[in-house]
This record gives C-alpha cells, structure tokens and sequence, in this order.
C-alpha cells in the first residue's frame, strides 16, 4: 500500500468507494474459495466415514443372519419350523419399524453442512467494511 492509500481520511469518498468497488470482486472470489476448500475436505471426511460404517453394515448384517438363522433353529424346538421362522420375521419387523421411525427422526434433527468458516469470513468483511465506512 502506498501511503496515500494507507491513510484514508486523506482521500475523497470517491477514491474510496473507487477502492473498495475494486477490492470487494477479489475478496468475495476468495471466500467462495474457501468455501469450495471447506466442503471439499468435509466431503472426503465423510466419504471415508461412509465407507467405513458401509462395510461395519455388511458385517453386523451377516452376523445378524446367523443369530436369526440360531433363533428360528432354536424356536424350532418348541414348535413347528414354520411357525419358529414367522415368530421371528414378526419380531424383526417390528424391531425395523422402530429403528426406521428413530433413525427418520434422527435425519430430520441433522443440519446440512455448511462452510461455518467461508461464512464467519464474509461476516467479519461485511462488519469490517460496515465499521470503515462509519469511520
């Protein structure tokens, strides 16, 4: 900066807004820079994460069908196979019915993500510009 620019009480309104008309299009490509910057790695944060819980998934659901598999086998015992095999469909149903009505109203709680940064950023320039044109 040179030294006129420096010391703004020195300059016209005009050479300021002048300044500030060439000043805002920069700053503003910075911030959705950042913004992109911010979402990007949050994104590959949560990819890796998905991918993680979609193989943890696979292998609780495995597991899951064996121990459905020992429960009906085991329930056979005491009654006919078919009857065993529906008590249990009966009770997993019920189970999936209220995990998926916990679970919807989990997705509903959830914010979206957003650039907390990009947008604390463009309000600090916002206040910062508020604040020299008051001065």
């Amino acid at each position: 900066m040179t030294a006129q620019q420096g010391a703004p009480e020195g300059q016209t309104l005009g050479a300021l807004v002048h300044q500030l008309s060439q000043q805002i299009p920069e700053l503003i490509r910075s911030e959705i820079r950042l913004a992109q910057a911010e979402v990007a790695e949050k994104g590959k944060r949560a990819g890796v994460g998905i991918g993680m819980f979609s193989v943890a998934g696979l292998l609780a659901f495995f597991a899951l069908a064996a121990l459905v598999t020992t429960a009906i086998l085991g329930l056979a015992t005491i009654v006919d196979a078919w009857l065993a095999a529906l008590i249990v469909a009966v009770v997993l149903l019920a189970l999936a019915a209220v995990v998926g009505l916990m679970g919807k109203n989990k997705v509903a709680e959830a914010t979206p993500a957003v650039p907390a940064r990009a947008i604390q950023g463009i309000k600090d320039d916002v206040a910062t510009v508020k604040g020299a044109h008051r001065g």
